[in-house]
């Protein structure tokens, strides 16, 4: 089942914590994102899918490191809409973030400093978009997929989020 599909499945569970206004700010979150930065929404959105994937790697290495228990712990902590420099430093070690930074901003053409003033938002959203699987029990097959237990890569943010936008009719 992909990314979306564990999405559309949360947003049908009244366990999870999923639900169409919890996208719908998201997406609007994004939007806001471009608008106030003065960026293209495609760039923001190819930005947020270069995040996604290191993210995904990020919390692949820390979940091999130290469990799902501390994935999940830290996902829980920083997921959210809002502006938080802590979500970075939390799931990136200074090398990382570099890298992350050089990405974009290669794949974007935007400034490194755009792209640095941008990851405190950016993160949280990728954060909070794979909370919304989080059960009431415990577990979180959204953020499971997310981490492709198969690895086929078949993974992405910001088409998971397109996807999410057009579901929402918006």
């Amino acid at each position: 089942m992909g990314l979306f599909d564990q999405i559309l499945s949360a947003v049908g569970n009244p366990d999870q914590q999923a639900n169409n206004d919890g996208l719908a700010n998201i997406i609007n979150t994004v939007g806001q994102l471009s608008g106030n930065n003065g960026v293209d929404p495609s760039v923001v959105n190819s930005a947020l899918s270069i995040v996604g994937n290191h993210v995904r790697s990020s919390l692949q290495q820390q979940r091999s490191e130290s469990g799902d228990r501390q994935v999940e712990g830290l996902v829980n902590q920083f997921a959210g809409t809002g502006y938080n420099p802590d979500a970075v430093s939390s799931i990136f070690s200074g090398g990382q973030l570099d890298s992350l930074i050089q990405s974009v901003a290669g794949r974007t053409g935007l400034d490194p400093n755009t792209v640095q003033s941008l990851l405190p938002t950016l993160v949280p959203i990728v954060l909070n978009f794979i909370q919304s699987g989080s059960n009431s029990g415990g577990g979180n097959p959204v953020l499971n997929t997310f981490l492709d237990s198969d690895q086929d890569g078949d993974v992405d943010i910001a088409d998971a989020l397109g996807m999410a936008g057009r579901y929402l009719g918006r």
